[in-house]
This record gives structure tokens, sequence and C-alpha cells, in this order.
């Protein structure tokens, strides 16, 4: 019999998509990302009905924690992190396909308790053997988990399941790491196995680029060189770097943020239309804009506009005359839209004004959390919103000349926390007679 609703129209995405039998392994699942997003992703999954009835979620740490210890850690990670409200009989449900595997990276006892661990959730969770592997560990840890996912036969798609690697940045810290990392990863998965995270590209506000630019006719014909005067993407951060600053020296910085995060929404921003919104489509069309930027023959005229260290706020404005679009990613998700207009009175005096959609006001459910969205598309099998290889790899290559540069001329100019950046940003864009736009 079909379990599909004859009632729903295919072709009708507000209904999401629910994961189909299957489990996550999370390697280092006692470090703060997993307590602070993922375990409470999961839940938030869960509470929305969009996992399946036998998910398992499978920790692997140094710990020497039971099955029973995992839970309550869940519990409290969930408790204190959750997006949705706390309902017991969604956790008694998850609780059901919870275990723990005690055990060291090099270690291949562990390795064989957490096959035999799989192995018993795919009886007792019907699994169906499909299980993704959440790599929440640091890159220099890579090499050994993936070659001892290989080693144990953990990695193997057998009939008809499959099984997925999920990395998180840093992506490596240069080409030459980059393209050694792919190596070992790609050794073992293939390059369709494979999902990197950027939680950037798990923002509604992200994703929001592609519908505002290719579902508006009002937006779509003139978003080219013809209409457009320039693009400003900015990162402004408020809260100061604290202990972090021997890592946001500007290096570290643009490693951090730049090489992914940025470089991505320069890709959405500027790239053309794809044949579809398939993964490979997408992917494409973002490598051609990536494999299209040439660097000045001077990079002591490329500036990253930084301020101190707070939660990401970038804003892509599109200036056409006195026009702007501006796309506002975190905090205060939403677009403006400023035209000129007419000022009350007798004479044609014209004046900037704005109109303001914010995703606050205008939806009333709020929008998931990136993991949320990201969890769910490595369950589905779904890497639209994941970087491929090639993408990688061509961020490095835009990059590592600038890192030289710096190396050799020393670090980006430096300002007053608190302030919108550098002297030599606002002198930049003062030679061709424009200014920064201050959110």
């Amino acid at each position: 019999m079909s379990s599909s609703n004859p009632l729903r129209d295919p072709a009708d995405r507000r209904l999401p998509r629910i994961a189909g039998p299957s489990g996550l392994v999370i390697f280092g699942v006692t470090g703060d990302l997993s307590r602070k997003k993922l375990m409470p992703a999961v839940y938030d999954l869960a509470n929305r009905g969009l996992l399946p009835p036998g998910f398992s979620l499978v920790g692997f740490a140094r710990r020497e924690w039971a099955n029973e210890d995992f839970a309550q850690e869940v519990h409290d990670a969930v408790k204190e992190h959750a997006r949705t409200p706390f309902r017991e009989e969604v956790w008694q449900q998850l609780i059901q396909g919870m275990r723990f595997v005690q055990g060291t990276f090099d270690d291949d006892e562990s390795f064989e308790r957490l096959r035999g661990t799989i192995e018993e959730l795919d009886k007792a969770q019907g699994t169906g053997g499909n299980f993704a592997f959440y790599l929440s560990v640091p890159p220099r840890s890579f090499p050994v988990v993936i070659q001892q996912l290989k080693k144990h036969g953990l990695a193997d798609q057998t009939g008809g399941s499959w099984r997925r690697a999920v990395i998180e940045k840093p992506f490596g810290h240069d080409l030459k790491s980059a393209e050694e990392l792919n190596a070992i990863v790609h050794e073992v998965f293939a390059p369709e196995q494979v999902f990197r995270i950027d939680h950037y590209l798990g923002k509604e506000t992200v994703q929001n680029i592609l519908a505002l630019r290719f579902a508006n006719t009002m937006f779509e014909p003139i978003w080219n060189r013809s209409f457009v005067d320039h693009v400003q993407i900015t990162m402004a951060e408020d809260i100061g770097i604290g202990g972090r600053a021997g890592y946001y020296d500007g290096i570290g910085a643009a490693r951090d943020v730049i090489q992914n995060h940025l470089l991505q929404l320069l890709a959405l921003t500027a790239m053309e239309e794809p044949a579809s919104f398939d993964a490979d489509a997408l992917a494409a069309e973002k490598t051609k804009v990536l494999g299209a930027v040439r660097l000045p023959k001077d990079l002591g005229r490329v500036v990253f506009q930084r301020a101190p260290h707070s939660p990401f706020d970038t804003t892509a404005t599109e200036e056409l005359g006195q026009n702007a679009i501006v796309i506002r990613v975190q905090p205060d998700e939403g677009v403006t839209v400023r035209f000129g207009s007419k000022v009350p009175g007798t004479s044609m005096e014209i004046r900037d004004v704005s109109m303001d959609f914010a995703y606050g006001e205008s939806f009333t459910e709020s929008s998931p959390e990136a993991y949320e969205r990201l969890i769910l598309d490595v369950l589905l099998g779904d890497s639209n919103l994941f970087p491929r290889t090639e993408e990688v790899e061509l961020s490095w290559k835009i990059l590592d000349p600038i890192e030289e540069y710096w190396d050799a001329h020393g670090t980006p100019a430096r300002y007053q926390a608190g302030t919108w950046g550098p002297v030599e940003a606002d002198e930049m864009l003062e030679r061709d007679g424009r200014s920064w736009r201050r959110p």
C-alpha cells in the first residue's frame, strides 16, 4: 500500500518533507557546538514532526558516560537551547533511539562498538542502515575519523542504504590544506555523500536572496551591471573580541568568515539564474562567479571592512543611483527598498524614503534555526545549501593571495572598537564618489 497522501499536491512546498528511516552519529558530542546547536536542532525537528518515528541519535566522545548520562546531557541542552517548547511525549519518543559510545578516535575497539550500536539500532529502531556522521571535531581530527569509518566498514552503502559525512568548517586554512583535506575525505566518501556545513547558508534571509532576485520581475531584469552601480557586503560586529584577540588578527578573521560566509553571499548576489534550483545547477552558477573573480594587481586597495566581534550582521546593498535594496541577514532580518519620493508641498522636492519588510512582522511562524534546516537536508540527501569541493577551493584561490599580501605588508588596517571600520575603507569608496551605507 502506498504511503503517499493522495490529497497532497507533490508540487506544494509549504508542507515540509519528512526524513525517512535514519540516524545521526555526532563525533565530538560533548563540545559547545553539539550542546548549543546540534542537539537542540534535533529536538526541534522531532517536535515539528520532521524526523521519522525511529530516528536515532548516537553520541561518540571520550567521556565515560552510560546511555542514560548521554540522554540527560541532551535533555539539559534541549531545555536550555531549543527553539520550540519542551514536550514530554516528543522527548520520550526521541530518547528511545539515543545511544552513547565511549572511545577515542584512534581506538579500533571504540569503532567496533560504534558499528555494533548502529547494527542494534537498525533492528530496534528501524533506521534502515541509513546514518550520517557529523564531525563536530577540530579539522586535525578529520583524517583519523574518516579513515576509521572506512576501516570498520561504517562508510559502506549496502543494500540501498546510505552513509553521509557532515564536516564543519574550517575547510582547510589555505588552498593546499583544503585540497589535502578534500582528497582524504573523497577517498572514503563520494562527493555526493559529503555535506560541508556553512551555517550561514541555512539562514532564511540568505536563502531569500535567491527568492528576492529570481521570483520578482521588479528586480530580476535590472539585477545586472547595466543598472547596479555597486554592491556592498558589510559584516559589523559590536561586542568586542575578548579572549579571541589572537584569532581575530585580521587574517584569522578572513579565514573564519570571508572564505565561507561572505564569498558565498557574493556568489548568491552575483550568480546568473540557475537552470533549476537543484544542487547541481546552483553549484554550477556559484562556481562560475567564484571562478570569475579577478584580484587587482595592487592588493593594497583590497580592504575588507570588519568591526569588532558580535552576532552576524551582513548587509548586501544594491545602489541604483539613490535607490537601494538592503538585505538584512541578522539581526532584525528583513529587506528594505529605498527610493525617491516627492516631499508634500508646492515645490518638487524629492527625498529618499524606505519600504521595509521584517520577517518577524510578516510571518507568524518564527524562522527555524539554520542547523535545523541543514540537519534535515543532510537526512533527506538535499545538498542545495552545502558548498561543493570546487566552491571551497575557488574561495581559497581568491583569499590566499590576499593573506600572502597581508603577511608581507602587515595586517589589514586597524580601527577603534565600536567605530565603523578604518578610514582607509572610507577613502577606498570615496575615490569613486561613493560611501559605505550605515545600517
